[in-house]
């Protein structure tokens, strides 16, 4: 199986604004990555998100997964240290999704309005002999 693993490690993202809201906010975490993937032409077919209590009264951040038919899409927010991580996965089998995934990861990470970006793709699976058995 091929496929374009795209990751991106955001720091400096604000914390005081309305920008801020899908870092410590489930819902608004799940409406942005949402509508995203729907912009992207991606198809999602399962989600799970998961806001983590306040501690000491700071908000704290979000884990969400949205599963898609190409593969997933996950968000990781630490609103207390104004970070964020992404992570973008497609499958290549049916089809070029590499377009969809850069468009979904720029668009995610234009919504953070980041300081600093570190991003990372890995082709995965393209060194690989297909077996065939029996």
């Amino acid at each position: 199986m091929q496929g374009l693993h795209l990751t991106a490690d955001l720091a400096g993202c604000p914390r005081g604004s309305d920008l801020a809201l899908p870092m410590f906010d489930p819902a608004a975490l799940r409406a942005l990555c949402v509508a995203a993937v729907d912009r992207s032409g991606l198809r999602m077919v399962g989600e799970r998100f998961h806001g983590f209590a306040p501690e000491h009264g700071e908000p704290r951040g979000v884990t969400g997964v949205l599963l898609l038919a190409e593969s997933h899409l996950a968000v990781h927010t630490w609103p207390e240290i104004g970070r964020v991580t992404l992570d973008v996965f497609v499958c290549q089998r049916h089809g070029d999704h590499a377009a969809a995934a850069h468009g979904l990861l720029e668009e995610l990470i234009a919504a953070f309005a980041p300081e600093r970006v570190e991003r990372h793709a890995l082709q995965r699976g393209a060194t690989l002999a297909v077996e065939h058995s029996a």
